[in-house]
């Protein structure tokens, strides 16, 4: 199993090498929800359009692999949100383990 850590490290790199690249300027947090979220909300409506929810348009042939790359391209923006805000791979995944226990539960209790 891949280590959440591992792909923490790996984007922290591949940010500081686009900032360096690109000589871009630190963001504020209020900077980085925006730019970050809204990088996402776009990955999000790349995978969306692989759902032929257009009913005026011809349906596309369904591509997982395209899909899969979209759903990493989304992963990318949101470790890197994370590594901005502060938030550790640790933190997540209890963070992640308390919310679907929760979850569990709310689905027993007829949510």
């Amino acid at each position: 199993m891949t280590d959440l850590r591992e792909i923490f490290e790996l984007q922290r790199r591949l940010d500081e090498f686009i900032a360096k690249e690109k000589s871009l300027k630190e963001w504020s947090r209020e900077e980085s929800i925006d730019k970050l979220t809204t990088a996402m909300l776009d990955e999000v409506m790349e995978v969306k359009e692989h759902a032929n929810w257009k009913w005026w348009k011809k349906p596309k042939e369904w591509d997982i692999e395209e899909i899969k790359e979209e759903m990493v391209d989304i992963l990318h923006f949101w470790v890197s949100l994370c590594l901005r805000l502060g938030i550790t791979p640790e933190e997540i995944f209890e963070k992640y383990k308390e919310k679907n226990q929760k979850n569990i539960q709310r689905q027993l209790d007829d949510y």
